[in-house]
């Protein structure tokens, strides 16, 4: 476009005029832009509810119907200095012995010092300790032999012990070399071997760990703790591990303490209090997600609202434009039909009924229902309260059925809500089902349709920018040559009036 003449000759405002004969068709751009906003905002809207919709089906009912989820026990042990229990698939009392305990292997060295009395450093050499007899010689650790030479620093023997599979460091204060396994218990017991002298000078000294007693002191002044893998006899059948933590049918114990042929009792019970506690999470996440849902559905109209232009924008304040887009942007799933299928899922899922034993049960059976309808508040109806539950004001007073079925029969609640939730972790699967064009997986709302919807409008966008600017090209055109002959005629009769004015005066 080029430089565009202004009303110098006719006096009139081009630039007003050429604004209002186009007007129609920036409507039409500003309407088109005011769509695309408004889809935006309720592609992030859904993108929202979406995320939460998928955390409460992939963990929150993932879980649930998972048995594991609600077996929860509680261990009693008679001393717990011994040990401590967690977990198990059965009550009752059983018998613990802790023979052994895990212990891996560790070498503390005997004291090394200079022949010089200079204190000991990473970097001395060993022809420069007491007692090395100099020369090459060779050690060997774990099979793997180390060379050894005069010119050799504490440094880089360090280096070539842990290359031998074992930890290593040098305490050059205290004159000592330590040494221990890298694999926990009996399997991580190490070897060290070779020429006397040399081992007798680094404060090591040949030990076989398979034969070496427990915790034995050297000649050197080397103390080796040998590798042992832990042992506990439960109800009489013997454990081991290589570590002080064992698993046993679904029973996490952690030995402490060895007994020395006593043994404690361990009790294990029914966590009630836990799998309550379970059970009220889990409502509290569901009834979040069901009052959010209510609530963007049945939000007040923003009816005659529409996004702001920029020019719009500029005759309000900062506060006036936050109020009317967030008017819009609470009513964009206002009677959504999508929203509203998912919410009647959801609901007519967690009201199904689940036969355990040949008998019928339900939420209601535990004590676990909605509020009647002109009981509840807005956006709450489909919430679920939990009878006799503390710490809510609507059902406290009532008779505590679900605490009481769990102590009774706890299998058959766990039973219950177990296939209670997968009825509804398969139904709201379904509606996350992709569709090709339509829906990605994992996804209730048509997000791929509405991004296609969204592009269209970029290129219609685009289009009718393109023809609003060559109209305003056109008009400027027009005005233009207008202009120019304006300009000629003015300058026609400026000459013609020249002219008349000298022939006057002569």
């Amino acid at each position: 476009m080029g430089v565009r003449v202004t009303g110098l000759n006719s006096g009139m405002d081009t630039d007003s005029i050429v604004e209002a004969l186009v007007s129609a068709q920036r409507t039409k751009v500003d309407n088109l832009k005011k769509k695309q906003t408004k889809l935006s905002w309720t592609q992030d809207a859904w993108k929202s509810l979406n995320t939460k919709i998928y955390s409460f089906y992939s963990k929150t009912l993932n879980n649930a119907w998972l048995s594991t989820t609600f077996n929860l026990k509680k261990n009693v042990v008679s001393d717990t200095s011994i040990a401590t229990v967690s977990g198990g698939s059965v009550n009752g009392t059983q018998s613990l012995e802790v023979n052994k305990l895990a212990q891996n292997a560790y070498l503390t060295g005997g004291k090394m010092t200079r022949a010089d009395g200079a204190a000991l450093t990473d970097a001395t050499k060993l022809s420069e300790l007491t007692g090395y007899a100099g020369g090459s010689s060779t050690i060997t650790i774990n099979g793997k032999d180390i060379k050894l030479t005069d010119d050799m620093t504490l440094s880089s023997l360090t280096t070539k012990i842990k290359s031998a599979g074992v930890n290593v460091s040098l305490d050059a204060n205290n004159g000592r070399m330590f040494v221990s396994a890298k694999k926990d218990g009996e399997a991580g017991n190490f070897t060290i071997s070779g020429d006397t002298t040399a081992l007798a000078a680094l404060g090591l000294e040949t030990i076989d760990s398979t034969t070496a007693s427990h915790d034995a002191t050297t000649s050197t002044g080397a103390s080796f703790i040998r590798g042992q893998d832990a042992e506990i006899k439960l109800n009489g059948a013997i454990f081991t591990s290589d570590t002080n933590n064992f698993s046993v049918n679904g029973m996490s114990i952690t030995a402490l303490k060895e007994t020395n042929g006593t043994s404690v009792s361990v009790s294990t019970n029914t966590d009630v209090d836990a799998i309550y506690d379970k059970v009220k999470d889990f409502f509290k996440e569901y009834n979040e997600l069901i009052k959010e849902m209510e609530k963007l559905y049945n939000a007040d109209s923003a009816k005659g609202y529409e996004p702001l232009t920029d020019d719009e924008k500029e005759a309000l304040s900062d506060d006036e434009v936050e109020k009317w887009e967030t008017k819009i942007k609470d009513a964009l799933l206002r009677k959504d039909t999508t929203l509203s299928d998912i919410t009647t899922t959801l609901k007519t899922a967690m009201m199904q009924s689940v036969t355990i034993g040949g008998k019928d049960y339900n939420l209601s059976s535990f004590g676990i229902n909605t509020l009647g309808y002109f009981e509840a508040s807005d956006n709450e109806k489909g919430v679920y309260h939990i009878d006799g539950d503390k710490d809510d004001e609507s059902t406290s007073g009532e008779t505590d059925k679900l605490k009481a079925a769990i102590a009774s029969d706890s299998d058959r609640f766990i039973s219950f809500f177990n296939k209670l939730a997968k009825g509804v972790y398969d139904d709201l699967g379904k509606k996350m089902k992709a569709i090709k064009n339509v829906r990605s997986a994992y996804t209730v709302y048509n997000d791929k349709e509405m991004q296609r919807q969204y592009d269209d409008y970029a290129d219609q966008i685009s289009t009718w920018e393109d023809k609003l600017k060559d109209l305003e090209d056109k008009y400027y055109k027009q005005f233009s040559a207008m202009e120019t002959a304006l300009a000629k005629i003015n300058s026609q009769s400026s000459s013609l009036a020249g002219l008349l004015g000298t022939g006057t005066s002569s």
